[in-house]
């Protein structure tokens, strides 16, 4: 008989927190929210993931923080162990930190290809055996996500690297989907459109005050909108949610890999 596994630790490891308002810290407070303890790491901005974690502390959760470079890998994985063993347990794993390179396919240099493909899709693989295999021992099931990218179902011209690594993630996400399952382990993708972080150059940018004709929204995403859906897939409420991926988007992908962005009118609107 199928088991219940709505007990696993309120432990949540969230990988990327260099930014005080990028996605990162966004998913880790939302989830501190919840009730979650905190893991964080950074790689370029230390002061940041510290921010972060005095905002967890004021929720009143424990946080915890480690560096992470995942272009040292295989090694650079052990931090979901070191985070795991500071804060008594995982419960939730979210693959967030990631990069990108703008380049046309022909043009793109193999260290620029090898870094993206290791931060993108190697260090999620990576990351989510440390967190299954700690799953798994304790036997009280637990949830991953790994954050993708709109990029992950449709292509866009000078983004080979960043496409590959996301489709890449995406259909990891399936496969994990199927062999964890048993264990009461879910995975799911989450796949932002554009979202005003400062990966996308929009650093204390109110999203409602862009425009975006290209999207069915009208605006990019804020990055709580991304938590809000990370913390759901999260929560034993879902426990019958896996395998899947959700766009977080606007509409974006109902208009095509490159219309959502580029359009400049609201033409398209009318019949």
């Amino acid at each position: 008989m199928p088991q219940r596994y709505e007990n696993y630790p309120k432990v949540a490891i969230v990988t990327g927190a260099d930014s005080g308002i990028g996605k990162a810290c966004a998913v880790a407070l939302a989830l501190a929210e919840a009730g979650y303890d905190i893991g964080i790491t950074w790689h370029r901005d230390h002061a940041g993931a510290q921010r972060t974690a005095a905002e967890v502390g004021a929720l009143g959760r424990r946080c915890e923080i480690a560096e992470l470079d995942l272009t040292r890998l295989p090694e650079a994985a052990a931090v979901v162990d070191e985070l795991a063993d500071r804060l008594d347990g995982i419960g939730v794993l979210v693959n967030n930190a990631g990069t990108g390179a703008s380049a046309p396919f022909v043009d793109t240099g193999w260290e620029q290809w090898r870094e993206v493909l290791a931060v993108d899709l190697d260090g999620p693989f990576l990351c989510s055996q440390r967190a299954a295999w700690r799953m798994r021992a304790a036997g009280r099931g637990g949830r991953i996500v790994n954050i993708t990218s709109v990029h992950e179902h449709a292509p866009r011209v000078g983004s080979a690297a960043y496409c590959a690594a996301k489709g890449g993630l995406g259909l990891l996400t399936r496969v994990m989907a199927q062999e964890l399952a048993a264990d009461g382990i879910t995975v799911n993708a989450v796949a932002p459109g554009e979202i005003s972080t400062p990966m996308t150059g929009q650093e204390d940018v109110d999203p409602f005050t862009e425009d975006r004709p290209g999207v069915p929204v009208g605006r990019p995403g804020d990055a709580r909108e991304v938590a809000a859906v990370v913390v759901l897939l999260a929560s034993p409420a879902a426990a019958y949610v896996t395998g899947a991926s959700w766009p977080v988007d606007g509409g974006m992908l109902l208009m095509g890999p490159q219309a959502g962005s580029h359009l400049r009118s609201d033409d398209w609107r009318s019949v």
